[in-house]
């Protein structure tokens, strides 16, 4: 089998120029058959040799490999072993042929790193439990700072790590340095560089999730997210979000801990980037779901201000953030002041009927749940939210929101709304929902 490239070439100079490029001149270059690998018969870029004696290129047989696969795949042999070692003549040869062809438009392939392996990573942990025992914060953060740099090379390497316990290795040696007698200012930059490895290395194992979901490790996590630059709020949040969904033991440690509603309110209305925020959101999720603290959180996170900032961010979000910021809303419309705060709004109901059956199938769920309750608590001023739903053009959402399908608690609410609403919309003039918000005052 032959494999070719070929290169337009126009010859240079005079007229002749234009008709010769237009005549689509064509040089061919043969790829030698034993530059390529057998898989996927590109030119290999990094060519390993099996125990069988064939060479490969590391991705493809790594592919192979971790499809289940124990037999070389030209052989068919059985492989007596997994071992992949470079094959350095091979490469050296193809990139000596790169060279040769430069002028070609041949691009030499750059020297690969050699991946890292199961004992390089299982001595570096070794040593970080060492230097943690010590508290030697210097050694531990230069060891770390050794994974993080692997792990930026390549995502098997990611997942070498990873697969080798080093993510409780590095929840230990943060629980350690969170707890020493010295403050935690002075461990900030080792925690900050355990942090933005760990963030990759989630679902942790349980002795992981014990170290770094306790209150001390919480309480580190949260003084960096009120002390730290901008990477390291944003890892914070990040390690917060898996850990509290993990177990909801966390998210009550978390909320018992001084300044953490202030925190995340913050990460939000000074947003980062829309991971960061939707992080945020997530971590307040898991803080107000219902437990013996929730109450509490809140009543909190209402005092903070989180319901007009999340109407706020409502109007211009993207999905992601759309889905969690109205799934928080939810859960605090439960309580009477979370109602009350989006009463005061005037632009809550228009915008969840702008979002209903405009963004996902969960935010219309969301939107439908939080004016269902809105309606229903409405006391204070009698059919005023079925008002706003019904000029905002709720009566019609409704409808159209029966009739394809929805099932459910979701059927039974917008039913009840559309019984409501038909009650008071007789000779009530609708406004398009799809409408601007221009005509409304926002009260910040």
């Amino acid at each position: 089998m032959i494999l070719s490239w070929r290169r337009r070439r126009a010859s240079r100079g005079g007229n002749k120029s234009s008709e010769l490029l237009d005549g689509n001149l064509q040089t061919e270059i043969t790829i030698p058959t034993y530059f390529r690998c057998p898989i996927s018969l590109d030119l290999m870029k990094d060519p390993v040799t099996l125990s069988t004696g064939i060479t490969y290129d590391r991705e493809n047989i790594e592919k192979w490999i971790e499809a289940g696969n124990q037999t070389c795949p030209v052989s068919n042999q059985v492989l007596m072993s997994f071992d992949q070692i470079p094959n350095h003549a091979i490469r050296k040869m193809i990139q000596d042929w790169c060279v040769q062809n430069h002028s070609n438009g041949i691009e030499r392939i750059p020297t690969p790193r050699i991946p890292v392996t199961q004992y390089e990573v299982s001595k570096i942990c070794s040593r970080i439990a060492v230097s943690t025992k010590r508290g030697d914060h210097k050694s531990c953060r230069e060891l770390v700072g050794k994974i993080k740099a692997w792990g930026k090379e390549s995502d098997r390497n990611k997942k070498c790590i990873v697969n080798n316990g080093t993510g409780c290795v590095l929840s230990d040696a943060f629980y350690s340095f969170t707890s020493s007698n010295i403050s935690i200012e002075k461990h900030a930059d080792l925690l900050k560089e355990i942090l933005s490895v760990l963030i990759w290395m989630f679902p942790l194992g349980e002795e992981g999730r014990l170290k770094l979901g306790s209150a001390t490790s919480l309480g580190g996590m949260v003084w960096l997210l009120k002390s730290g630059d901008l990477s390291a709020r944003q890892n914070v949040v990040v390690v917060l979000k898996e850990l509290l969904s993990l177990n909801q033991r966390h998210a009550d440690s978390l909320a018992e801990i001084e300044g953490v509603a202030e925190a995340l309110v913050k990460m939000i209305r000074e947003p980062i980037c829309p991971k960061a925020t939707k992080a945020s959101l997530t971590a307040i999720f898991y803080m107000i779901s219902p437990s013996a603290t929730s109450v509490r959180s809140t009543s909190r996170f209402v005092e903070l201000g989180l319901v007009p900032l999340i109407v706020e961010i409502l109007v211009d979000a993207e999905k992601g953030i759309c889905e969690r910021a109205l799934g928080v809303l939810a859960v605090i419309c439960d309580s009477k002041e979370g109602r009350e705060e989006a009463y005061k709004n005037a632009l809550t109901v228009p915008i969840l009927v702008k979002k209903m059956l405009g963004v996902s199938k969960l935010v219309t769920e969301f939107a439908v749940c939080i004016l269902w309750k809105l309606c229903k608590n409405d006391k204070k001023d009698e059919n005023g939210v079925l008002l706003e739903a019904l000029q905002a053009g709720a009566f019609q959402k409704f409808l159209f929101l029966l009739q394809v399908g929805f099932g459910g608690s979701l059927k039974d609410k917008a039913t009840e709304l559309l019984k409501l609403l038909n009650l008071r919309r007789i000779g009530l003039d609708c406004v398009d929902s799809s409408m601007d918000f221009k005509y409304l005052k926002r009260p910040f």
